[in-house]
C-alpha cells in the first residue's frame, strides 16, 4: 500500500536515513568494536550497550526503508482543495456543540495529533476524505457518532503547522 507524504516529509525521511547509515551506525559500529577489544565481552557493559543500540539503528532502518520504498509523494500545493484530499486544511463544525475545529490531513509520519495535523488512514480524516465545503459528514466510533459539517477547505503548508520537527539530534541513538 502506498502512504502519501509530503516532499518535506519525504526528505525528512531521506535525511534520517542517511544519518543512520553513513554517521551513526558506523560510529556505534567502531563503539562496538572498542568495546570488544578490552576483552570478555558477556560482562562488558559497553559492548552489550553499543550492541543493542546496533540492533536499534538496523531496525530503525529496516523500517525508514520500507516507508521510502512505499512512499507516494504529494505536493498538496498544486491541487485547488475544492474537495478534501493530502494536505488540506479543513475547518469543521461539531452540529450537537457547534464548536469549530480544524484539522489539516498529512502523511502517518508526518502527523501531530495534538497540533491538528492528522493521518489520511485516521478515522475523522477517511470520513472527511472527498467531502466539499457545506458537505456534511458523520464520524462513527466505538461508543458514539458524531455529526459534522465542512466549513471550509484550504490549503496550508504541512511543515509550517508541525511543532515536532525532528533533526540530526533526535535521529542519533544515545
Amino acid at each position: 500500500m502506498k502512504e502519501p507524504m509530503s516532499v518535506e516529509g519525504y526528505d525528512l525521511l531521506v535525511e534520517e536515513f542517511k544519518f543512520l547509515l553513513e554517521v551513526e551506525k558506523p560510529k556505534v559500529a567502531h563503539e562496538k568494536l572498542v568495546a570488544a577489544a578490552l576483552g570478555d565481552r558477556s560482562e562488558n557493559a559497553d559492548y552489550q550497550a553499543a550492541k543493542e543500540k546496533l540492533r536499534h539503528i538496523d531496525k530503525r532502518l529496516f523500517y525508514l526503508n520500507s516507508m521510502m520504498q512505499k512512499a507516494h509523494i504529494v505536493d498538496p500545493s498544486l491541487h485547488a482543495h475544492e474537495r478534501v484530499g493530502f494536505g488540506s486544511s479543513v475547518r469543521i463544525c461539531n452540529l450537537q456543540t457547534d464548536e469549530e475545529e480544524l484539522y489539516t490531513l498529512c502523511g502517518v509520519l508526518e502527523a501531530e495529533p495534538e497540533n491538528g495535523l492528522i493521518s489520511v488512514h485516521s478515522p475523522l480524516a477517511k470520513s472527511m476524505l472527498g467531502k466539499k465545503e457545506g458537505d456534511e459528514f458523520v464520524l462513527r466510533l466505538a461508543h458514539a457518532k458524531k455529526e459534522f459539517e465542512i466549513v471550509a477547505i484550504f490549503y496550508k503548508n504541512i511543515f509550517s503547522l508541525k511543532k515536532n520537527i525532528r533533526t540530526k539530534k533526535d535521529f542519533a541513538f544515545h
